[in-house]
C-alpha cells in the first residue's frame, strides 16, 4: 500500500514536472514571438515616421514654392495692367 502511494505521488510529481515544462515551453516561444512582432512593428512604424516628415517636408516645400510662383504671377499681372495703361 505504501509502495503503491509513493510510486503514485512520483508519477503524480513527473506528470506535474512535465506539464510545468511544456507550459514554460509555450511562454518562452509566445515571448519570442511577441519580441519579434515589437521589432517588426517598431522598424515599420519608425520607417513610416521617415516616410511621414519626408512627405511633409515636401509638400511644405511645394506649397511654398506656390506661394512664390502666385505673388510673381500677381507682379507680373499687375505690370502688364501698367504697360496697358501706359499705352
Amino acid at each position: 500500500m505504501l509502495m503503491q502511494d509513493l510510486t503514485a505521488q512520483i508519477q503524480q510529481a513527473t506528470q506535474d514536472r512535465e506539464e510545468k515544462s511544456e507550459v514554460k515551453a509555450k511562454t518562452l516561444q509566445a515571448k519570442a514571438d511577441a519580441e519579434g512582432d515589437l521589432k517588426d512593428t517598431s522598424d515599420t512604424r519608425d520607417a513610416d515616421q521617415h516616410y511621414l516628415d519626408d512627405l511633409t517636408a515636401t509638400c511644405e516645400q511645394k506649397a511654398s514654392d506656390f506661394e512664390s510662383r502666385q505673388q510673381l504671377r500677381a507682379e507680373e499681372f499687375e505690370a502688364i495692367n501698367k504697360a496697358i495703361e501706359i499705352i
